[in-house]
């Protein structure tokens, strides 16, 4: 089976076509090198794929005949991605959120006057009290 058809039978990708893409920009690699979207997969061969900042490894275990209901997933791979890509992934979306909510607008004056004073740190007006 080809490796964006047996992405999107196993659900990584929403569709096929999203899987393709994903494998021609270079996200996908199998044992460890980096393949066209109509390399076969079979099993036994490890998958690494980048999505979402993380990279996620697949063994593969069998060959699906079509897309799989998400229950069934398991059957047909092992995922080996390990648990700080995770914890890393949740560590970046509270580094966003801290500073300002998604959707609050463009920075207030003062927003920039911090910015120009940290990335000015000659500026004799910015050192602290």
């Amino acid at each position: 089976m080809r490796v964006d058809k047996y992405l999107w039978c196993i659900r990584y990708h929403k569709t096929r076509n999203i899987a393709t893409q994903a494998c021609k920009k270079g996200a996908v690699r199998v044992n460890g090198s980096v393949v066209k979207p109509s390399r076969e997969v079979y099993p036994g061969d490890i998958i690494t794929l980048r999505k979402n900042q993380i990279n996620y490894q697949i063994e593969v275990l069998d060959i699906p005949e079509s897309r799989v209901g998400a229950k069934l997933v398991d059957i047909y791979r092992i995922d080996k991605t390990p648990k700080e890509a995770f914890e890393t992934n949740e560590l970046l979306q509270y580094a966003k959120s801290y500073y300002r909510k998604k959707g609050v607008g463009r920075p207030t004056k003062k927003d920039r006057r911090d910015l120009d004073d940290f990335t000015d740190p000659e500026n004799p007006e910015s050192e602290p009290l």
